[in-house]
């Protein structure tokens, strides 16, 4: 007991001092980033009923949910993900909508896995969902926007990988696969372990073109003749077709954007929440093994709460990405405009008189009654340690 006084549980952390600063300073820069897009803010209850993440919304599995009752035995939890919470709202409040409707949000969300060895439970999310637009020009404001999120978090090498949720859907419906050889498939594919995935399709009976293209599972980065490729040999397979077409135009608008160099095309990329219906993507950069965005198109999930609207959106994995900025030695650059004012208890008044001029004037003033075993060195090393600018000292 003595240990749980002084310590947190697995999966949760303090910040604090500079880091906690940092994480302040970033976060106001990527919500900035999603308002000049014309974003609206949203928040929505850290907790929710159960079935807002049941199984059938294709969220986080039930038995990763931190779960607890209210007084009247409702089961209700923490929420693990901002989608399905954002889905129901707009559901709620713009159900006679029928424009474009843009929202973003901050917060933190709670997973409760034990497959989370060394990661986070708890963990910050930066995003945005664009409601009631199933274009292609839609899915490209939400990429630039992520890619822009990106650049402004002072990221400099980073790569978006996108695919689209029916090429999977498609080949394995195509293939004839049983629910158990999908679920084997996916977890190789999860896994990366595409050797395991050769030896899987060639256990299969299919014709020349499906087996070519159940072969572009382990490319990264498919260029646009592969691309092309694909989309001739998709004939005859419609969800297959539909989602390179999809990329395929996709690509043009983002070059539209001039954020091509930051996009790959990823036909092997698959999500773990299946309530995603298009395209699907996540971020990576160097310094952390885990995505820093991700995200996708989902146009049946506000039907689950009554309302028929295309969406689709993303998240920034905050913490992840603060991660790999420290390990890429990117300073985040907060910018202090502060003061310490160490008096003498005879000069109080002219003390306070002074802190109350510097906060007037824009500057985050703090006073410390001098220590007469303390030194102005140690002042001043205690305002160099604390991000302070100045040091001012008022004396009798």
């Amino acid at each position: 007991m003595e240990n749980q006084l002084l310590h947190t549980p697995d999966g949760v952390r303090d910040i604090y001092n500079g880091e906690c600063k940092k994480k302040l300073y970033l976060q106001d820069r990527l919500h900035r980033t999603l308002l000049k897009y014309g974003y609206h803010d949203i928040m929505t209850p850290t907790f929710e009923f159960f079935n807002i993440f049941g199984s059938d919304v294709g969220t986080t599995p039930s038995k990763d949910l931190y779960k607890f009752f209210d007084k009247e035995g409702n089961t209700l939890v923490l929420r693990p993900d901002f989608t399905p919470s954002i889905a129901r709202s707009a559901a709620k409040y713009y159900i006679e909508d029928d424009m474009p409707v843009k929202l973003c949000y901050l917060g933190n969300t709670f997973i409760n896995s034990s497959d989370y060895q060394g990661r986070l439970k708890e963990s910050t999310q930066c995003g945005a969902e664009l409601i009631g637009d199933g274009s292609i020009s839609a899915d490209a404001e939400i990429l630039s926007m992520t890619v822009e999120s990106m650049l402004e978090s002072g990221l400099k090498n980073f790569q978006i990988s996108v695919g689209h949720s029916q090429f999977f859907y498609g080949l394995t419906k195509a293939a004839g696969l049983s629910g158990e050889q999908e679920e084997n498939l996916r977890e190789l594919i999860a896994n990366k372990n595409f050797f395991g995935v050769e030896e899987f399709v060639d256990s299969l009976s299919m014709n020349d073109k499906l087996r070519k293209l159940f072969g572009l599972l382990d490319n990264f980065d498919l260029q646009d003749e592969q691309l092309m490729e694909a989309l001739k040999l998709a004939k005859g397979y419609d969800e297959i077709l539909s989602s390179i077409d999809t990329l395929l135009k996709l690509r043009d608008y983002l070059k539209a954007y001039g954020i091509e160099k930051y996009i790959s095309y990823e036909l092997g990329l698959i999500s773990d929440y299946t309530y995603y219906t298009g395209i699907i993507f996540q971020g990576y950069t160097y310094g952390t093994g885990e995505p820093i965005v991700k995200g996708g198109r989902y146009d049946k999930l506000l039907s689950h709460f009554g309302k028929d609207a295309a969406a689709i959106g993303f998240a920034i994995v905050v913490d992840q990405l603060m991660a790999a900025l420290s390990r890429q030695d990117i300073d985040v650059p907060v910018i202090e405009n502060s003061s310490l004012i160490v008096f003498e208890e005879a000069a109080y008044h002219a003390a306070i008189k002074r802190s109350m001029e510097l906060r007037r004037d824009g500057v985050n003033t703090q006073m410390v009654l001098k220590d007469k075993n303390k030194t102005k060195e140690d002042y001043a090393s205690y305002a160099v340690d604390n991000r302070i600018n100045r040091v001012e000292f008022i004396e009798e």
